[in-house]
This record gives C-alpha cells, sequence and structure tokens, in this order.
C-alpha cells in the first residue's frame, strides 16, 4: 500500500511570494475588465471597416513609400533642383579650361533636347553663403544651363540632379575624379593638380598618396607620370598660360629638371614674357631646358673610387628590355638596352627613380 504524502498548509509568507509571482507573469488588466472584454477591445482595434479595395490600395501605397525611401537613400531619384540652390563651387574642380566652342554646343544640345544627363550634387549643411547642395559632378553641364536661363530670361531656372553621397563613393575629390576619368579624359596637369590641391586640403596625407589614392586604377607608370605633372603644378603653376596643354614629354622633362633644382631659372624664363599660344609656351620653356647644366655630381657621393667598371648586375625583362647595373669610379650608371628603349621610356625611368629617392628615410 502506497504511503500518504503529508500535505502542509503554505504560510503566509508562501501567499505572499506566490501572489507576487502570478502579478509579474500575467499581464495587467484594469479593474472592470474581464478577459472576453480584453481580447473583444484588441480584436476591434485591430479591425479595419475600410472596404477590401481601399484596404490594397492602402498596402501598395505603403509598399511604394517604402520602395521610394530606400531609393531615394541609394541615389537613384531624379532631382529637380533650382539652380541658385547649387554651389558649383563647392570643391576645386579638376577641370582647368572651358573650350567656348564645346561650351556652346552644349548650351545648343540642352536648349533642343533637354538635359539628357543628370548633374551630381551632395546635401550641405549650414553652408554659409547658404546653397543647399555642392556640385559632385557635371560642371559643364551646370554651367551651360545657367547661361541658358541668363538668356532665356529664367527660363531653364530648375536643372535635373543625383543627390549622392560622396563618402560612399570614397570622398568628394575621389567621386568627382571617377566622373571625369571615365567621361572625359584629364590632361597629366590637370589629374596632378587636383591631386595637389586635395593633399593641401587635408584630404591625403600628401601629393603621393592623393595620386593613389584618387587614380587606383591607374598603372604605376600613369602614376609616375601625374606625380610628375603634379609638381610641375606645385612649382610653376602660377608662371604657365597653357599647363594642361604641356605634351607628355616635354612635362617629364621639365619635372626631371625642377628635381634637379633648376625652378628658380624655369621661373625667370617663364617671366620673361607672357606667351600668346600653346606653342610659344613650349617654345619657351624648351629654350630654357636648353641652357641648363646637368646636376653637379658630388664625388663625396660617389663612394670608394673604382680601379675599372663592372658590371654587378644584369636583369632581362619579358618586355624585351635589359636592364643592367655598372659600378664605376664616379658612382653607379643603369643600363637601358633593347628595341623598345627609347627616350620617352628613358624619361619615365628617370621620373620614377627621382621619386624613389626623394622618399625619406
Amino acid at each position: 500500500m502506497a504511503k500518504r504524502r503529508k500535505l502542509e498548509a503554505p504560510s503566509a509568507d508562501d501567499i505572499s511570494r506566490f501572489e507576487e509571482e502570478f502579478r509579474r507573469e500575467t499581464a495587467p488588466r484594469g479593474p472592470m475588465s474581464a478577459p472576453i472584454a480584453q481580447v473583444a477591445a484588441e480584436t476591434a482595434g485591430a479591425y479595419d471597416p475600410r472596404p477590401a479595395e481601399a484596404r490594397a490600395e492602402a498596402a501598395r501605397d505603403k509598399s511604394d513609400a517604402a520602395r521610394m525611401r530606400a531609393v531615394e537613400e541609394k541615389g537613384l531619384v531624379i532631382a529637380e533642383i533650382a539652380l541658385e540652390e547649387i554651389d558649383a563651387d563647392a570643391l576645386v574642380r579638376d577641370r582647368v579650361v572651358l573650350d567656348a566652342d564645346e561650351m556652346n554646343e552644349l548650351q545648343m544640345s540642352i536648349a533642343a533636347n533637354g538635359l539628357r544627363l543628370p548633374i551630381e550634387v551632395f546635401a550641405l549643411t549650414d553652408d554659409p553663403k547658404g546653397f543647399k547642395y555642392g556640385l559632385l559632378s557635371g560642371y559643364r553641364r551646370l554651367r551651360a544651363t545657367q547661361a541658358l536661363n541668363t538668356l532665356k530670361g529664367g527660363r531653364y531656372a530648375t536643372i535635373k540632379a543625383l543627390v549622392r553621397d560622396p563618402q560612399a563613393m570614397g570622398g568628394t575629390f575621389a567621386a568627382m575624379i571617377e566622373e571625369n576619368e571615365i567621361r572625359a579624359a584629364l590632361s597629366h596637369f590637370e589629374r596632378g593638380r587636383i591631386a595637389v590641391i586635395a593633399s593641401q586640403q587635408g584630404a591625403f596625407v600628401n601629393t603621393e598618396a592623393a595620386v593613389n589614392g584618387l587614380f587606383p586604377m591607374a598603372s604605376k607608370a600613369k602614376r609616375s607620370k601625374i606625380r610628375s605633372f603634379a609638381l610641375i603644378f606645385e612649382e610653376l603653376g602660377d608662371m604657365l598660360t597653357f599647363p594642361d596643354l604641356i605634351k607628355e614629354r616635354e612635362g617629364l622633362k621639365l619635372a626631371a629638371a625642377l628635381r634637379e633644382g633648376h625652378e628658380a631659372r624655369l621661373r625667370e624664363a617663364l617671366a620673361s614674357g607672357v606667351p600668346e599660344t600653346p606653342a610659344q609656351e613650349a617654345g619657351m620653356i624648351e629654350a630654357a631646358l636648353a641652357t641648363l647644366a646637368p646636376a653637379a655630381v658630388d664625388p663625396k657621393r660617389g663612394g670608394r673610387p673604382r680601379a675599372a667598371a663592372r658590371v654587378a648586375q644584369e636583369v632581362s625583362l619579358q618586355s624585351g628590355v635589359t636592364l643592367s647595373s655598372v659600378e664605376e669610379a664616379q658612382g653607379w650608371t643603369i643600363r637601358l638596352k633593347g628595341k623598345r628603349v627609347d627616350r620617352e621610356l628613358v624619361d619615365l625611368v628617370m621620373a620614377e627613380i627621382s621619386r624613389l629617392l626623394e622618399r625619406p628615410d
């Protein structure tokens, strides 16, 4: 026979504890509300008295609004923005000059067919000049529309634009450069100029970092050329009349002369007159370069003299070029041999070597 368990009545403390646990685990209700009343209230609150068609329309509107917010956040909605709200010079532009004939053609195209490609802007906060947006890309399109608005008495007071988040595109300078690299070729001088300005405005720690950050897809050789033209802008930018038309080969020679310390002589030559054409300015630069003597070699930096030159290393590249280093009494010589070796390649190699040797230890 099973043994009976003796039950004990709960104490007052036990009853208080049971009631406290019950109150914590039970949803509060009004003093006069029964469970059925609470269920009825919740059902009434969830009831929508509108017809099924109206409820379906409201659901579509809610879904459309959510999608609209999503595409706006991604910068995919074309807005119609007043010209007076856009600061065209919020960023230092990479373009140096605007061709007058091309601008006239663009104005006629916009007047005939409208603006087919919207500009890109970014929102400004607390702008001291009162602008709501800063121009990111589309400088020529904006200027052409502004000119049309002036000519047509206010008929072109707004412009189609995409509102972008430049930080999501790598920063304002990078976004601007990317747009122009894709749609319009920049000169080496324009690339070098914007790299220097981006560095000066604190977007990058130095010009080299700016070149690498703004032109990440460019080859090493192209970035080396940009750095050479950045040096030209830093040292002679205020003296040049047609800097964006300097040819690549002449620009590399000019940069090499600046690295050798001939800045004062070149500035003196450019200050002797104001050229009327790019050809005249190129002639002045060429004449100045022709008078420059090669950089003097400091014998103290050449190491211990050797009795005779000897080849220290020779490397044959897949491109067909052979590099050899030769140790001589005055120092070291690097020789290039092969069918591809010409003056332009030598200038490029000189520019790259100069850049590497200028790096601080």
